[in-house]
């Protein structure tokens, strides 16, 4: 961390040296506000004077001590007194973003094992705890071992599905109207529709969105399975010959920009698009050449023809979509925004 000592001097002759309480409390204002960062002038019996300088990597570090203080000294013709003062607290720029990253990560993770559970409480529901009788219930297990669903998450719904009370949860899918002609669809797997489309309406309409009728936007998508590889794991002609040697339909490369930083690359996914009938042998080749992927959990909606907006509409739609993924009924919400 950079250090910065100043010398403040503060002259004065001898017939001032019992000055008033009003001098005293202009120079305890000054401090204060050169403590905080402000940048002043001062009448001509305070100068100012810096012998260092304020490193750049002071905003940029993610590591800091409270500790750290800061030494002022205020010197007269006959006396010296020191001042110290607690130096800023900044996480930086850097570290902000790794942290909004960690967060959007977990929160995709805990939505994707909430819906993991939901679907084994609906499977045990409908044939029962055992996977040997049924089917549904062993097709839920398979995927979630799939997407590396912690097993205890898995005990816990099955143990949740017999209790009393406890109802079926119901897939449901309402369309949205959302900015610069953009569509939102959102996935819901509940227990009580009335709730979810409840609070659904709601954040839509303090977001300023728009409930469309059924089918409304649906059509501007189509259902398929979707293997997620950020483009740091693989190769893009790697993962070409992959999908045609594993017949999968289509790969959609991440859209890249000119500002982009290595951390904003990072997080780009290619995906992979197969079908019910591939998609096992798509994953098969992806583990057999070593490469890190995310399989989806059953499913995405694809845009057909993605719609491109402005950068207004574009934030204004983010912020839409992320306060209904907020929603703990919310497993899933889809745009065809570019």
């Amino acid at each position: 961390m950079a250090r910065l000592y100043v010398v403040w001097s503060v002259c004065y002759d001898k017939s001032e040296k019992m000055g008033s309480s009003s001098s005293v409390r202009a120079l305890g204002a000054s401090l204060y506000r050169f403590s905080n960062g402000l940048s002043f002038k001062c009448p001509n019996s305070i100068a100012l004077h810096s012998t260092g300088l304020l490193g750049r990597n002071l905003a940029s570090s993610s590591s800091y001590s409270p500790s750290t203080m800061q030494s002022f000294d205020s010197q007269s013709v006959k006396s010296v007194r020191k001042f110290w003062t607690s130096s800023p607290l900044c996480m930086g720029r850097r570290s902000c973003k790794i942290a909004g990253r960690k967060g959007a990560q977990d929160a995709k993770k805990a939505k994707l094992y909430a819906k993991i559970g939901k679907e084994v409480v609906s499977a045990v529901k409908k044939g029962g705890p055992s996977p040997v009788s049924n089917t549904a219930l062993a097709a839920v297990l398979e995927k979630a071992k799939e997407l590396d669903v912690p097993k205890e998450i898995l005990e816990r719904n099955i143990k949740r599905a017999s209790e009393k009370g406890q109802e079926a949860y119901i897939e449901k899918f309402y369309e949205v109207y959302g900015f610069g002609g953009v569509g939102i669809i959102v996935e819901v797997l509940t227990d009580k529709i009335n709730r979810s489309v409840a609070a659904v309406r709601e954040v839509v309409k303090d977001c300023g969105g728009k409930m469309a009728d059924p089918g409304s936007i649906m059509f501007k998508f189509r259902r398929a399975r979707v293997v997620n590889i950020k483009v740091t794991d693989a190769d893009r002609d790697q993962l070409l010959s992959i999908a045609l040697d594993a017949g999968a339909d289509d790969i959609i490369e991440p859209p890249m920009y000119e500002d982009d930083t290595e951390e904003d690359v990072a997080e780009r996914y290619y995906k992979v698009v197969g079908s019910a009938e591939n998609y096992a042998a798509i994953l098969s080749k992806l583990r057999d050449e070593g490469i890190t992927f995310e399989p989806d959990n059953g499913f995405e909606l694809l845009p057909i023809s993605p719609i491109e907006v402005d950068d207004e509409a574009m934030d204004l739609n983010k912020e839409l979509m992320s306060k209904l993924l907020e929603l703990d009924d919310v497993d899933a919400v889809y745009t065809d925004q570019k």
